[in-house]
């Protein structure tokens, strides 16, 4: 083994990419990594044991995530992580909400992919803390667009805490759409930022209908930061079925799950 950290570099091969595979998606299943690499649970569970003995990764039921940590991984890197996924979640959404709706859109990628998809509809009152969902819906004169104001986080492109909660205090939406760090085992919403939890919190609180939006690598993601339950939400948009660890905390929590359809390319 050389370097340390993000940049470690193993003379195993697979212990590299099953860093690589884990730190992309958030998380990975045992039973998965070995499919994936053609050989025993055993075998992968060997690799896995030495990785998190090392502290580079940690066990989760089933599987293995990245340690624990205090921050997100940068925005421009989640833009390019699990784009199909992330895009059949938004078409999905898209078909859900009607024309004339208002909107709660929080920050996140999946949001923002949420914002494109339905950046050709008629008629929306969209309320939102982040520049991007903004930036995705105006070109269309038909959306309305109030923005947040306060102080601007220039990473992420959005607005987080006091400033932003106290702007959606103010408004009553139809529906409110919103992404999480990570899903725990127990349904706690977790996140990297407090600030993030309280707007959040703030568009739960104002909407009529609230609407979760997480592709599959997010249950079992760990983040540091609680920020609500399960039985907080209304509807959850994925795109697998949620894993079997979480299928009594879904049921006990009562939402409704809806998974997107994957979408299928014809060769011309």
């Amino acid at each position: 083994m050389r370097g340390s950290d993000q940049g470690v570099v193993f003379s195993d091969e697979r212990q590299n990419n099953i860093l690589r595979i884990v730190r992309e998606a958030g998380s990975a299943s045992i039973e998965n990594l070995a499919e994936r690499f053609q050989v025993t649970p055993q075998t992968i569970r060997r690799s896995v044991n030495r990785l998190c003995a090392m502290g580079l990764l940690r066990r989760v039921h089933g599987g293995v995530a990245p340690p624990a940590s205090s921050q997100n991984i940068a925005y421009e890197t989640r833009q390019v992580l699990n784009p199909e996924a992330k895009r059949v979640i938004a078409q999905s959404v898209t078909r859900f909400i009607p024309d004339g709706a208002s909107l709660f859109i929080g920050l996140g990628t999946t949001p923002e992919f949420v914002a494109h998809a339905l950046s050709e509809r008629k008629d929306l009152r969209v309320f939102t803390n982040s520049l991007n969902v903004a930036a995705a819906l105006a070109r269309n004169p038909e959306i309305e667009i109030t923005l947040a104001g306060g102080t601007y986080r220039r990473h992420d492109r959005d607005i987080i805490g006091e400033p932003a909660a106290v702007f959606y205090a103010r408004f009553k939406a139809d529906f409110a759409i919103f992404g999480v760090g990570g899903l725990d085992e127990d349904g706690m919403l977790l996140d990297f930022n407090s600030g993030e939890v309280e707007a959040r919190s703030a568009m739960v609180s104002g909407c009529r209908s609230s609407i979760l939006v997480a592709d599959a690598s997010k249950f079992g993601r760990n983040a540091t930061v609680r920020g609500g339950h399960l039985r907080d939400i209304d509807h959850l948009f994925t795109d697998a079925p949620v894993p079997a660890a979480f299928c009594q905390v879904v049921a006990d929590a009562g939402v409704q799950i809806h998974v997107a359809p994957t979408i299928v390319t014809r060769a011309a």
